[in-house]
């Protein structure tokens, strides 16, 4: 398998990853001393931040923790969307599902004394840390919205837990989604693509670098009645 390369310098490369392959999955095609800068799950398609070296590695990872690096996500979930907006909200593994991630709201069993903003070290003692995503509709199709997510944090599952906690569940999200919930015609994974990233070179100038919408989501789309 050949990997589509979006971006590269003497320092890093932006990949287009397909849906169906992790993380560990691309590291084996990559040269020896390159690593991923950030995580996509293995269903998610888009632009993947790649380093060359260890320093380079550090310098991008440093970037993600510092959240100077923007991510915009194009999606398509279940239901009518009726405007943008922001979450903001503890994320914890599930206790009665430990492959998910929950949403933790202040007063709620096993949330006690952990706000909105609470100390890392906290957070991380309690096992919940502070998640916080925006979006905004780009187009209303019969019985879904197409939206674009900006996650202003990196947690696990984070898009996907976000919109399935607002009522609208990713489409094609088996593990975030309803029980019952439709497949629109021709859909064969989770509607979540990583489309833009935007983030500072080594040498200091801002780049930004764009994914294409796959031709998979593309035909889901067009099957699409619009409103």
């Amino acid at each position: 398998m050949n990997l589509n390369i979006l971006y590269e310098d003497a320092n890093l490369l932006v990949v287009d990853k397909v849906a169906g392959i992790d993380i560990e999955g691309i590291q084996k095609l990559l040269p020896e001393g390159f690593s991923p800068a950030h995580r996509l799950d293995k269903d998610t398609s888009g632009a993947l931040l790649i380093a060359k070296d260890p320093k380079t590695l550090e310098f991008l990872q440093n970037q993600f923790q510092e959240r100077t690096i923007e991510k915009k996500y194009v999606c398509l979930v279940e239901g009518g969307v009726k405007e943008g907006g922001k979450i903001e909200a503890l994320l914890g593994r599930s206790r009665q599902d430990r492959r998910k991630q929950k949403v933790f709201l202040p007063g709620e069993p096993g949330a006690e004394g952990r706000s909105f903003g609470a100390s890392l070290a906290h957070q991380k003692w309690a096992g919940k840390r502070e998640a916080s995503t925006e979006y905004r509709v780009l187009k209303r199709y019969q019985g879904y919205s197409f939206l674009e997510a900006s996650p202003k944090t990196g947690r696990k599952h984070q898009i996907r837990v976000h919109m399935s906690y607002l009522g609208h569940p990713i489409a094609g999200d088996k593990l975030y989604g309803f029980k019952d919930q439709r497949m629109p015609e021709g859909l064969k994974r989770q509607f979540l693509h990583a489309a833009s990233l935007i983030f500072t070179l080594p040498g200091g100038e801002q780049k930004t670098v764009e994914s294409p919408l796959p031709e998979d989501l593309k035909s889901v789309l067009a099957n699409l009645k619009t409103l």
